[in-house]
């Protein structure tokens, strides 16, 4: 006896659907053919056959038909399809790929991305507001502590200055005289050449004048700081950053408006760079002050700076459900700036004497080598199937281990293949 397979049962059901529904159709096409007749026909015995529209009739069987014949084929197809993949149904399978890495990059407890930030910065503005007359710095100038770096138009508080000094020299001169007096009248007192009350008198004038020359001190002291003020200085040593006020725009301790600038220049020190690196709340446990760190900068992918864990700040941030992790560079790079993007590598203690190892190595994870036959083999995903393929393999660091031969970079391997996995074996990447 002969057993029809699936594909067999639908291509004869399909040839057997089509030939009835030809033959209907031949049939309907026979029957409402028109009999010719001689050029004078009797049109009063011409007749509209309402028959095909009525239930039963020749057009609405046809119809019948083709509306049963059609769903059933759609699911005998749909069966057939099903069954078909049901027997040839792909394993669900993990993969990770083989990529070049370090030693370091494989023990590491983990990673976390982050910007380099200057931990000393400022934008330095003047404490006076005024009309800028001079900038003697530009975008990468280093400055020193109380370098003058900027100046405000400063004649009317000059002019205050000079007012005050002035002041101070004509008190002065009214307490000389005033003191000459009263020393005049304590050796007259003495000898009874005036009363007591002249005197007193002339010790008043002397201590009015005293206190004339105090304010007068206080006042040149006030003008002396607001024309300080007109100049604007560094606070500590650094690199400026960036100049937000040119000379001829007024500068004001708190911009009003659009037209009045609060800052004149942002400066840096260079010396306190550090990566702030956001880490995950769950693994923030796994992280230490003075724990050994490497940092790779996106602008220089192939050095890898050695670091440490300066401070876990200690509060949480509920939208990213993480926790900033300051990282300080052990050795300052020129080359590193502010706000450059980084990967911070976080380290085990006795993982520290790695950090300057920066061979590179093809390498997968341990799990995805299976021995066969006293052989070391892994299972590539090519075409959507296993392909059973021998390696070489080398040091095993971490979770992962080097491949010397028989994989390339980018290779998608089957992690922890399971005794379903063979070669040719259909497989689906689980996601």
């Amino acid at each position: 006896m002969i057993r029809l397979t699936g594909k067999a049962l639908f291509a004869k059901s399909w040839k057997t659907d089509l030939e009835n529904y030809k033959s209907v159709n031949e049939e309907q096409v026979e029957e409402k053919q028109i009999p010719q007749t001689a050029g004078n026909a009797d049109l009063t015995k011409l007749r509209i056959d309402r028959s095909a529209n009525r239930p039963g009739g020749e057009s609405s069987g046809s119809k019948k038909l083709f509306t049963i014949g059609i769903p059933i084929i759609l699911l005998v197809a749909a069966a057939i399809g099903v069954s078909m993949r049901m027997s040839d149904s792909a394993v669900q399978v993990k993969v990770a790929s083989a990529a070049y890495q370090s030693p370091v990059q494989s023990q590491a407890l983990l990673t976390a991305s982050g910007y380099v930030v200057a931990q000393r910065k400022a934008a330095v503005a003047s404490k006076a507001t005024g009309r800028l007359i001079y900038l003697g710095v530009v975008e990468g100038d280093k400055v020193k502590k109380d370098q003058v770096i900027a100046r405000l138009e400063d004649s009317d508080v000059r002019a205050q200055l000079d007012e005050a000094n002035a002041n101070l020299e004509l008190n002065d001169a009214t307490l000389a005289d005033a003191k000459w007096n009263y020393d005049r009248d304590k050796d007259l007192l003495k000898s009874g050449s005036i009363t007591e009350s002249a005197y007193e008198s002339a010790e008043t004038a002397y201590k009015k004048a005293k206190a004339s020359v105090d304010v007068a001190k206080a006042n040149v002291e006030a003008a002396e700081v607001a024309v300080e003020n007109t100049l604007v200085r560094a606070p500590f040593d650094g690199t400026v950053l960036t100049k937000n006020a040119d000379v001829g725009e007024i500068v004001a301790p708190m911009a009003g408006s659009i037209n009045t600038r609060g800052t004149v220049v942002t400066i840096a020190d260079m010396g306190s760079l550090q990566v702030e690196a956001d880490v995950s709340e769950s693994n923030i446990e796994k992280v230490k002050i003075n724990q050994p760190c490497e940092i790779t900068l996106d602008a220089y992918p192939n050095t890898q700076y050695d670091a440490y864990v300066a401070k876990i700040v200690p509060t949480a941030d509920r939208g990213k459900a993480t926790v900033t992790v300051k990282v300080a560079f052990r050795k300052y790079d020129s080359r590193v700036l502010p706000e450059m993007s980084a990967k911070v590598t976080f380290m085990q203690e006795k993982e520290i004497g790695n950090v300057n190892d920066n061979r590179k190595y093809l390498a997968i994870p341990s799990t995805a080598v299976v021995t066969t036959d006293g052989k070391k083999i892994v299972y590539v995903v090519r075409n959507g199937k296993a392909a059973e393929t021998p390696v070489v393999l080398g040091e095993s660091f971490g979770g992962d281990i080097q491949v010397k031969s028989g994989l390339s970079s980018g290779d998608q391997v089957i992690d922890t293949p399971g005794d379903n996995i063979k070669d040719g074996v259909r497989v689906a990447v689980s996601q």
